[in-house]
């Protein structure tokens, strides 16, 4: 089944859990109410927003994902679920066991993977994206020629026009992809908890002060669904981050994918991708499964 994304912004609204639904009320009326084993993603965005402790803990037990929102409309914080799994130690156990060999080979078909996507995000018949598929086949064992961001100084000209300059303190869109990334990082974590695994222990990124690098090697994998749905907002006109724009990101995770020749939405197929990593921590196989 998969798991709905609710998003918090449109006015004062008030949480809380009864029989284990997600009540929401708004000026003492109820406006919604949601099982708690349906919410995969919970976005607070409006200050006045006010919940009970238990809807937090009662949302993170179902295994969702609660992403807090600043003053400037995009996430500053996420909550996560630390449910008991048996498996739990055993495969933290391999992640980090897991040899600098392996993490560099992963993090090659993560590199691949992504720039192959913004290649596809071009129309077929442009000169950029059959270099970027070139390049694609280049990546090397740990990315170590960069050629990730050798290819985002052809990708993003060629995907957002000459005068774009992909900066997250931006002008827009900018605003509008740190959004998306944010929000797939969300989803990309729960998955990672849900797999047993650890997200503060990465493949490449690494920073003492950042818990879910892991989170932030995997999420390249989708940044290019998030940049043509941006392409997609900014073509229709928009100019900030309203209702319409952030449903245009948030509809990604319920978009179908296919991955090991299994299709279902975005949000259920994390979880086969993140069992591929688990494989392959143990040694079962060498290469994620990835979105086709």
């Amino acid at each position: 089944m998969i798991k709905r994304t609710i998003d918090i912004s449109d006015g004062p609204t008030f949480l809380q859990i009864e029989n284990d639904q997600l009540i929401l009320l708004r000026h003492r009326e109820k406006i919604a109410s949601i099982p708690c084993e349906d919410v995969g993603v919970l976005l607070v965005e409006n200050r006045a927003t006010t919940y009970t402790h238990s809807a937090m803990t009662r949302l993170l037990a179902r295994g969702a994902v609660v992403v807090l929102c600043g003053d400037d409309h995009l996430p500053c914080g996420i909550l996560l679920p630390l449910e008991n799994n048996d498996l739990h130690t055993q495969r933290l156990r391999a992640q980090i066991a897991a040899g600098l060999p392996l993490r560099k080979n992963l993090w090659r078909q993560i590199v691949a993977h992504k720039i192959t996507g913004q290649a596809m995000n071009l129309p077929e018949e442009h000169v950029e994206r059959k270099r970027l598929l070139v390049m694609a086949e280049e990546v090397k064992s740990g990315d170590t020629s960069n050629m990730e961001g050798q290819a985002a100084r052809f990708y993003w000209p060629a995907m957002m026009g000459s005068e774009f300059r992909r900066d997250p303190d931006g002008a827009w869109p900018n605003p509008l992809l740190n959004y998306g990334y944010m929000v797939f990082r969300a989803a990309v974590a729960r998955a990672v908890v849900a797999a047993g695994l650890h997200p503060a222990i990465g493949l490449y990124h690494s920073n003492r002060n950042n818990p879910f690098v892991l989170a932030d090697d995997l999420v390249e994998v989708f940044r290019p669904r998030v940049d043509r749905a941006v392409v997609g907002v900014v073509s229709a006109g928009k100019s900030a981050i309203d209702k319409e724009a952030k449903q245009a990101v948030l509809s990604l995770l319920a978009e179908p994918v296919s991955i090991a020749g299994q299709v279902g939405p975005l949000m259920v197929s994390l979880h086969r991708m993140m069992a591929s990593l688990v494989r392959c921590f143990q040694g079962e196989q060498k290469k994620l499964d990835l979105p086709e």
